[in-house]
């Protein structure tokens, strides 16, 4: 397979500015030496018309037309001129073109070569020509040269090679070859240069590698579940991903924005600031809570930035929730576990003392109970509230609480937006919170109800505890607070109150010490 061909991005840089400058100095000399070629030609043409025109007035120019021998005045001004002025020739003929003046004095008295005084013999004129005369192509300025009584008695002309001509202008064409030159070299260096300051910026890395970075970027910011914000030294944002969208619920270009225009309490300025990492801080967005962490980046010492990670805390509360929950039911399955095993010891030992009534008495027990709980249960169709229920019921077991499921608790599969963990962490909580309660009451009873009739979903648990003060029911539901010893404690039934909210649905306490403490949650279908 035939491998494709990558230039390095300072070959492609200094390639293009080669280019362009020769291009320019290409069409730029040529432009030039055109112009250059044509006022040369044109000054030479006026400088020799004009030495003809003068030459063809002078006085004596005309009085040595009336001499015997016109030559012997006439050749010395010529050649003086000639030199002063720089000419290739002066030549001076009559009106039938003989030469009376001429740089070689073998000519003098011949005819004039290069068919072009009829004009100025003729008609008088004074003009510029082209032709090939004794010393080669030459370009002439000629006039004729009229006597007081206004008759054309001569003709004037005053040659400039064309060799010397182009010789001038090769001359200017080398100067400007240089000065191209010059430009090459500089553009050169330039490139250089700039290609330098590229590849630093660059960090070394080719165009095609960058694409595929970010590329990379792209498919992992999109692949993260969590918000991810990136700012500027100048709290500008510069990277911002789709979950971060979601839930700050943007739209349109936010790049190069400030922050506070889309995140007012994101508190990024303040790690700009000080340079200190933030990490797993709680604030809120709108209805919901976030975590967020926020890190610097530095850069040579000196921050340069600040990225920002959150999510939504009720996502974390659900995972919390539905791990600890399991944990709740392994606990449970341990114990249960340890209860049978305790019974089958039991039985095995009253099948060992032929003791048969008693043992089929304790089968027939533990079957009623569990034929009990299976018929309450029936009328329960969602699966995850059967679940929790289960695991619940052997908690209870091994406690010594007697955990009813009312016999009128009916309920149909819960709706989608109702999660699986969201019931974990509202129902585990409330029948924890009663199974706490009632610890130390010695008739310990929780009663747990649920029904879907009408347009809510509720649930009731009751315990026969102490019940709640009076004085710290406001407080109840509030995150930290709790009338229990000891750590960790204070977040359960804020979680629940959260999610309720969370669900659109709402919560009621009635605690009657002399009677019971019944929580009730009311979830909208």
């Amino acid at each position: 397979m035939n491998s494709r061909i990558r230039f390095s991005l300072k070959t492609k840089i200094q390639v293009l500015i080669f280019t362009l400058i020769i291009s320019v100095i290409l069409i730029l000399s040529g432009i030039f030496t055109y112009f250059e070629f044509e006022q040369t030609e044109e000054h030479m043409g006026d400088m020799a018309l004009h030495t003809a025109t003068t030459i063809s007035y002078m006085p004596s120019i005309k009085e040595a037309f009336e001499t015997e021998n016109p030559s012997e005045e006439i050749q010395p001004l010529a050649l003086e001129i000639q030199k002063q002025v720089g000419a290739e020739f002066i030549v001076i003929g009559n009106e039938q073109s003989i030469r009376y003046a001429h740089p070689n004095e073998a000519l003098i008295g011949q005819k004039m070569v290069g068919g072009d005084n009829e004009r100025a013999l003729e008609e008088g004129r004074y003009y510029v020509s082209q032709a090939e005369g004794t010393l080669g192509p030459s370009l002439r300025g000629k006039a004729p040269i009229v006597n007081d009584k206004n008759e054309i008695i001569g003709v004037v002309s005053v040659g400039f090679l064309m060799e010397d001509i182009y010789t001038t202008f090769f001359n200017t064409l080398g100067k400007i070859a240089g000065v191209s030159f010059l430009v090459l070299v500089i553009g050169g260096l330039g490139g250089y240069m700039l290609t330098r300051s590229i590849r630093k910026d660059t960090m070394g890395l080719e165009p095609y590698q960058i694409a595929a970075l970010y590329q990379e970027r792209e498919a992992v910011l999109s692949s993260v579940k969590e918000g991810l914000i990136a700012i500027d030294k100048n709290a500008r944002v510069t990277t911002i991903n789709a979950a971060a969208r979601k839930l700050l619920r943007l739209s349109g270009e936010v790049t190069q924005q400030h922050i506070q225009t889309i995140f007012p309490n994101s508190k990024m300025e303040r790690v700009l600031r000080s340079g200190k990492e933030e990490r797993d801080q709680e604030i809120s967005l709108g209805d919901r809570m976030v975590i967020v962490t926020r890190t610097p980046v530095i850069e040579n010492d000196e921050v340069v930035g600040v990225v920002a990670s959150f999510r939504d805390k009720s996502e974390v509360r659900e995972m919390v929730g539905a791990l600890s929950e399991i944990k709740r039911y392994s606990e449970g399955l341990r114990s249960q576990t340890h209860e049978y095993a305790n019974k089958m010891y039991v039985l095995l030992g009253l099948l060992q003392l032929k003791n048969y009534d008693e043992a089929v008495d304790l089968i027939q027990a533990d079957f009623q109970s569990v034929q009990y709980q299976s018929n309450r249960l029936e009328q329960i169709k969602d699966d995850t509230v059967q679940a929790i229920l289960l695991g619940k019921i052997s908690k209870a077991s091994e406690l010594k609480i007697d955990f009813v499921v009312d016999e009128n608790a009916s309920i149909e599969t819960m709706p989608e937006h109702i999660s699986r963990s969201k019931l974990v962490t509202i129902l585990g909580n409330l029948i924890d919170n009663a199974f706490e309660a009632v610890k130390d009451q010695n008739d310990k009873k929780v009663t747990f109800s649920a029904t879907d009739i009408g347009r809510e979903i509720i649930f009731e648990v009751s315990d026969n505890g102490p019940g709640v003060p009076e004085e710290v029911i406001p407080y109840i539901f509030v995150r930290g607070f709790s009338t229990k010893q000891g750590e960790h404690r204070g977040f359960g039934l804020s979680n629940v109150r959260e999610i309720v909210e969370e669900l659109g649905g709402t919560f009621e306490l009635d605690s009657n010490p002399s009677t019971e403490t019944t929580f009730s949650v009311f979830l909208t279908k």
